[in-house]
């Protein structure tokens, strides 16, 4: 019994070293990031269940003080995940007043007044389902009929909402361009959205390598002209869509931000208005060219990029490369930005994001944040945690902050809305 518990404990402080300490290298990137992001979300969890190991080593005849040992040691990296944790609220606020005024949660206050800082401890006993009596979901809505289940979303709204008076969030999931689907990512934002009013549509795109690269931007512009059209259906208001994704949903939901109404993005819907009117991408890649310089953007943009997702040689389409880059995209019309991305993420690096943000605010008009959360790996947000909720609680006044702010222009100005 003893040399299991030094078993469970030594396998413990491995996952809980990586959390804390993850690996660089390119070929240790999947399994790195795997054992940190569950180590880091779940670490009171996981402390909980060290703590309650320890004691039951304790009470016997026989213990392991080498395996309590390691417990200790354990519980105390557990602990300083958790702290960090706990400092992601404080961090995403700070960033929401250095881009949106230090009166922002005040303005937003005395418009609404069901803004919640915290997060109820029974959602993150049990993170892994999400019942909400307040939100439906319909599912596999179809946007574009050609490509089967591809070109399908889902419409997350409020139960018994009225008609065509909610603003939308188009939420596009991550997998590297390569797997992946509508239902995987980001529901613990959409159910709150949801159930604060928004419609969310959670949609499909094709995949690489059966589809290379531009397919994916073209489905989630499709799907943009499809919310145009079709959202009021379902009780959204296309005069104000707002955009969203992690990992390659954040590449593509920042690309479709920062290149609207592209026509070469638009074959056969060229006229289309597929711009939008605020974008929070979430640790996403924004330099598929290797233009930051870095090794693992050159490295990636060579090994993985180019022959699985764009089927491309970089040295002989270099320019195919730059065009699908965020980063080389930016300029002055920008829509307001909020991106999101975690010091320790071992798969998209963290320089692409702080350099995407860096030329957001050198030349864009309009509000950009940047929350760069301590201790986050990638994919931190796929279930409620301490940190992902309260990133989710930020998003959500980031979002209203922009949707009362494009309201009071368009009132002023008088802006037709984009039906």
């Amino acid at each position: 019994m003893a040399g299991s518990y030094l078993s469970r404990q030594l396998l413990t402080a491995l996952l809980t070293t990586n959390a804390l300490r993850p690996s660089r290298h390119f070929a240790a990137q999947v399994p790195t990031f795997f054992g940190g992001w569950v180590t880091s979300e779940l670490a009171p969890h996981l402390l909980a269940l060290t703590v309650a190991d320890a004691a039951r080593e304790l009470s016997g005849r026989d213990r392991s003080r080498l395996g309590l040992a390691v417990a200790a040691a354990s519980g105390a990296g557990l602990g300083a995940l958790i702290v960090e944790s706990a400092g992601a609220q404080h961090r995403v606020d700070d960033a929401l007043r250095e881009g949106l005024g230090e009166d922002y949660l005040a303005r937003l206050g005395a418009t609404y007044t069901d803004l919640d800082l915290s997060t109820p401890l029974s959602q993150l006993a049990w993170p892994f389902r999400l019942p909400d009596d307040e939100v439906e979901v319909v599912r596999d809505v179809a946007y574009d009929e050609r490509h089967g289940r591809r070109g399908r979303l889902d419409v997350y709204r409020q139960r018994d909402a009225k008609l065509g008076d909610a603003p939308v969030l188009v939420q596009v999931h991550g997998g590297g361009w390569t797997i992946g689907s509508k239902d995987h990512q980001a529901i613990p934002l959409m159910h709150h959205m949801a159930a604060r009013g928004w419609v969310c549509l959670a949609i499909n795109y094709r995949l690489s390598p059966r589809d290379p690269f531009p397919a994916h931007i073209i489905d989630v512009k499709r799907a943009i002209a499809w919310a145009c059209e079709h959202v009021h259906e379902y009780g959204g208001d296309p005069s104000f869509l707002a955009i969203t994704g992690g990992s390659a949903g954040g590449h593509l939901a920042a690309l479709a931000a920062m290149t609207p109404n592209d026509p070469e993005w638009q074959p056969g819907f060229e006229e289309a208005d597929t711009s939008v009117d605020a974008a929070v991408p979430f640790y996403g890649l924004y330099d598929f060219a290797g233009a930051t310089g870095t090794p693992r953007s050159i490295e990636l943009r060579d090994r993985f990029l180019g022959p699985r997702v764009l089927l491309a040689d970089s040295r002989e389409r270099l320019e195919d490369f730059e065009r699908a880059s965020p980063l080389l995209r930016v300029g002055p019309d920008a829509p307001p930005t909020m991106v999101i991305h975690g010091a320790r993420d071992s798969l998209a690096e963290i320089e692409q994001a702080r350099r995407f943000v860096g030329a957001l605010r050198e030349v864009s008009r309009r509000e950009v944040v940047f929350a760069e959360l301590p201790g986050a790996q990638h994919m931190f947000d796929v279930f409620p945690s301490i940190r992902s909720a309260a990133v989710v609680r930020g998003v959500e006044r980031f979002l209203r902050w922009t949707y009362d702010a494009a309201v009071d222009a368009a009132v002023d100005t008088g802006v037709a809305d984009k039906q």
